[in-house]
C-alpha cells in the first residue's frame, strides 16, 4: 500500500513543511488540486448527489506544475503528483511541456492526475464550452501521449489541429509519466480503463470503493488490458494496521489522507500517521 498526502486539504502556508516532513517519514507521494481559474458564480460539485462547491471562489489557487517543480527542489525521493489537472482547459503543447518539465526536474517522480472538470462556469470563462470537455480531454491526453513518445508529430482533431511538430526532450518516465484519470462517474471509469494508468477517487469507505473498482475491472478487461499495470488510488481512513490489508483486499493501492484537523496540527498529523500505519505498510 503506497500513501499520499493531500496537499490540498492544507493552507498554503504549511506545504513545504508538510512535503519535506512525508518525505523524512517515508510517505510515497504528495497531491495538488488545480484550477485554471474561479469564476465568481459558482454552482455544481465533484462529488456525486451535491449541488454545492465544495471551496469558495476566494481559495488560494496556484500553477500545479510550477508549485510542484519547486516542491522537486526541495526533495529527493517523494513523488509529486495532480489531482486532478484539467487537461481540457489547455492546448495540449502547454500541458505536454509542463508534464515533462516536472519529470525532467524532479528525476522521474512526477505523478500526473487528470479529469475533465465539475466547475462548467469556468470553462465558460476559458470561452470554451463545457458541454466538450469529455472529448477535449480525450484528445488533449492522446496529442500529449504522442509528443511524450513520437520523433514527430502531426495531428488533424475535433479540437486541435496543428502540421509536424517537434517535442524534445522527452519525459524521464517511460512511455510517460502515470496517468490517474479522476472522476467518479461512467465516464470518467471508462476513460480511466481507456487511457489510464490509474484511477484517482475522491474521498471513499472500504465499503463505497468496492463497485467503483468493480466496474474498472469490467471495464479494463473490455479494452483488452486487465493485465497492464493499473493503480486505484482514493481518499480513505486508516484506523489500524489490519485496515490497510482490508483496503488492498478491497482493490486499493494508494491511499491519499490528510490526517489533520486544523492545518497547524498537520505536522503532528502526519507524523502520528506515520507511526499508525507506515511500518505495517
Amino acid at each position: 500500500m503506497k500513501f499520499g498526502i493531500a496537499l490540498g486539504a492544507l493552507n498554503p502556508a504549511f506545504h513545504i513543511e508538510v512535503t519535506l516532513e512525508a518525505e523524512r517519514l517515508g510517505f510515497e507521494s504528495v497531491w495538488l488540486p488545480e484550477h485554471l481559474i474561479f469564476p465568481l458564480e459558482m454552482a455544481g460539485s465533484p462529488h456525486p448527489g451535491e449541488e454545492h462547491p465544495p471551496v469558495p471562489p476566494t481559495t488560494p489557487v496556484y500553477d500545479a506544475f510550477a508549485y510542484l517543480a519547486y516542491l522537486a527542489g526541495r526533495t529527493s525521493r517523494i513523488r509529486l503528483g495532480t489531482n486532478v489537472y484539467l487537461l481540457g482547459l489547455r492546448h495540449p503543447f502547454i500541458a505536454a511541456r509542463a508534464v515533462q518539465t516536472l519529470d525532467i526536474l524532479s528525476g522521474g517522480r512526477a505523478e500526473v492526475g487528470i479529469g475533465a472538470g465539475w466547475l462548467k462556469s469556468e470553462w465558460r470563462a476559458a470561452e470554451l464550452d463545457p458541454n466538450t470537455r469529455g472529448r477535449r480531454l480525450d484528445e488533449a491526453l492522446a496529442v500529449c501521449k504522442r509528443l511524450w513518445t513520437e520523433e514527430v508529430v502531426e495531428h488533424h482533431g475535433e479540437f486541435f489541429d496543428f502540421e509536424p511538430v517537434v517535442f524534445e526532450p522527452k519525459p524521464l518516465q517511460r512511455p510517460w509519466p502515470p496517468i490517474h484519470v479522476g472522476g467518479e462517474s461512467e465516464a470518467a471509469l471508462r476513460r480511466a480503463a481507456r487511457a489510464g494508468d490509474g484511477w484517482f477517487g475522491l474521498l471513499h469507505t472500504l465499503e463505497s470503493v468496492a463497485a467503483p473498482v468493480a466496474r474498472l475491472s469490467e471495464l479494463r478487461k473490455l479494452e483488452g488490458r486487465e493485465r497492464e499495470r493499473f493503480e486505484v488510488s482514493v481518499g480513505g481512513r486508516v484506523e489500524s494496521g489490519d485496515d490497510i490489508k482490508r483496503w488492498q483486499d478491497a482493490g486499493v493501492d494508494r491511499l491519499v489522507v490528510s490526517p489533520w484537523r486544523r492545518s497547524p496540527e498537520a505536522l503532528d498529523g502526519v507524523r502520528r500517521y506515520a507511526d499508525l500505519v507506515l511500518s505495517a505498510a
